[in-house]
């Protein structure tokens, strides 16, 4: 492969980059210049809360410095500020590549009670700030870990991108996207993957047999061959 090409990564709720060292490797072997920001919140500590238009103006400030269109790749919550700056910057983009992304919203009852559960269970845990069982027991009702384990301000922040709907702004993506999928994932399912390759014109869907919501680590070599062949 002649000159590098640049991709930029932008990982899910996660506070560490570590389990990403084997993938970006394989990225780096096959002749692309990776760049992995580390988020604020996440991988980065920040003392605010967020929503989408300022994670899209950290991201605009972050490639500053690129020249030339570069590939975005976003996975779960990252693959959700791809989404937004893909819209909002279709001119710094060359491809977009979105690994089990998030950003279609869910009204089913599960997720209703998981968004009324995250509004109101600051407040019901200052009821029994003593007791660290009915809180644990709460966050386990909502299923979500990720919740119970995050700082007040990123609290609010999984608030602000919960009630998020980027589905009508899907249409609207001009770059050329690939879309790569987990076949068995729980946590953005994959008919969220079909619906993302249904409303962006001209995306292609692939499907990991067997894989969840990480395939980049449990089928790494696949994934990476995907995205060879498609850029």
């Amino acid at each position: 492969m002649g000159t590098l090409k640049k991709i930029v990564i932008l990982h899910g709720w996660t506070y560490s980059l570590e389990k990403w060292s084997k993938f970006t490797n394989l990225l780096s072997r096959d002749g692309f210049e990776v760049y992995l920001p580390k988020i604020p919140g996440l991988t980065q500590e920040s003392d605010a809360s967020w929503d989408l238009e300022k994670y899209s103006s950290w991201l605009n400030k972050e490639l500053e410095s690129y020249k030339d269109k570069i590939t975005l790749l976003g996975h779960s919550h990252g693959g959700r500020i791809a989404i937004n700056y893909a819209v909002k910057h279709p001119d710094k983009l060359q491809k977009l590549i979105l690994i089990d992304s998030a950003g279609i919203f869910h009204n089913e009852l599960p997720i209703r009670l998981k968004r009324l559960l995250f509004k109101n269970i600051s407040k019901v845990g200052k009821k029994f700030t003593k007791s660290d069982t009915l809180r644990k027991i709460l966050y386990k009702f909502a299923r979500e870990g990720d919740y119970e384990n995050a700082s007040a301000n990123m609290k609010k922040t999984i608030n602000n991108l919960i009630s998020t709907d980027l589905k009508p702004e899907l249409g609207k993506i001009k770059t050329p996207t690939l879309i790569i999928w987990g076949e068995n994932d729980k946590i953005t399912p994959l008919k969220d993957g079909y619906l993302m390759n249904k409303l962006i014109s001209g995306s292609k869907l692939e499907v990991i047999k067997g894989a969840r919501h990480s395939p980049f680590f449990t089928n790494s070599d696949e994934v990476v061959k995907i995205i060879k062949n498609d850029i």
